[in-house]
């Protein structure tokens, strides 16, 4: 696993040993940032399931501003905390050790996000919940993009008002939605 392009391009990731965490394919990661290309620039990112943090670290190395990566693990942390050395965007990330509700509750009105990754683990089905809570906790800035990867069975309902489209990678499902300008 690397980062794709940018100014950390080729910098390889660490990922956590095991099947606790299931890092986004390289196959996945390129469609995604291919379609989001021209609007990451100057983003504020939050990814609530950061893993090994890729898809936080691939986004500022392709000029977003700065980042939050959530994941409810001390050992993906820890590893996403190595990342973010390596490719050196320590000084534009926070990274937390938190389960996303709680980091959702405690953020609420706090801080605003332009594009925000959400990567839970497939089984737990719960998707629709998290688009739920994030609408409610006023953290999203007008014209947000969400990128919501499932399996077949976990593809989120699409939320009223928001742009929505849906793209197949392999096994790996993406939603893309994009809040609108004026709300």
């Amino acid at each position: 696993m690397r980062i794709i392009t940018g100014i950390a391009r080729g910098t390889k990731l660490k990922t956590l040993e095991g099947k606790d965490t299931r890092p986004t394919t390289e196959m996945c990661k390129e469609g995604v940032f291919s379609a989001i290309q021209f609007q990451v620039q100057d983003r504020k990112v939050l990814d609530l399931f950061g893993g090994c943090g890729q898809m936080a670290l691939e986004a500022l190395s392709r000029g977003a501003e700065r980042a939050v990566i959530i994941d409810n693990s001390r050992a993906a942390t820890e590893i996403i905390k190595e990342n973010a050395q390596k490719t050196k965007f320590m000084k534009q990330c926070k990274i937390l050790t938190a389960d996303w509700k709680e980091y959702l509750r405690a953020a609420k009105g706090k801080e605003k996000f332009d594009l925000v990754f959400l990567d839970p683990p497939y089984a737990q089905d719960i998707l629709d919940d998290i688009l739920r809570k994030l609408q409610e906790s006023d953290i999203l800035d007008k014209g947000a993009i969400i990128v919501c990867e499932s399996d077949k069975d976990g593809i989120p309902t699409p939320v009223d008002g928001w742009n929505c489209k849906l793209y197949r990678y392999g096994k790996s499902h993406v939603t893309m939605m994009r809040l609108p300008e004026d709300m």
